[in-house]
């Protein structure tokens, strides 16, 4: 019998502390096909997150995984982060916190495989791929559509004298 590595619970005690004392816990971990987060924002193959609970919902940090749901550019996306992946987590406001040794190896086949929705495993893919898909999409977004500028939208803010 293999025992549990003691990484997610220190994982899971540090984010304790950091809320205990009013901090905003930020997790860094390595970004691979393992780990589903919103195309675009890894930088360098890797991604910094906000752990606080203003900034997530649903979080679960099991001990092969750490799952939520978050905003970004204000559209929800469920991110799946593997415990294996997670190199750091600390306190925004002053950096205490711990930070791991990556246990990834090239080829490791005993990393749980993707499924699909209609339950069919597939092939991971490349964070290289999603960050050029993103920013195809950003920059279509930012080009203007008919040349019009938009309509500014009425205020739904009521001046109470």
């Amino acid at each position: 019998m293999s025992t549990i590595s003691t990484k997610p619970y220190l994982l899971r005690a540090i984010w304790e502390w950091c809320v205990d004392q009013g901090f905003t816990p930020y997790l860094a971990a390595i970004v691979d096909g393992q780990t589903r987060v919103p195309p675009g924002y890894a930088r360098d193959g890797q991604i910094v997150l906000n752990l606080s609970s203003e900034a997530t919902g649903h979080l679960q940090m099991a001990n092969d995984y750490i799952s939520f749901q978050a905003r970004f550019g204000g559209v929800a996306h469920s991110l799946v982060i593997p415990v294996a992946n997670v190199i750091a987590i600390y306190a925004r406001e002053n950096g205490q916190g711990m930070a791991f040794e990556p246990e990834l190896e090239e080829g490791d086949e005993s990393a749980p495989a993707l499924v699909s929705r209609d339950g069919e495993a597939r092939e991971p893919e490349a964070a290289e791929d999603m960050g050029e898909a993103a920013a195809k999409a950003r920059e279509d977004a930012a080009k203007p559509g008919d040349g019009s500028p938009r309509r500014p939208r009425p205020s739904h803010l009521t001046v109470v004298k």
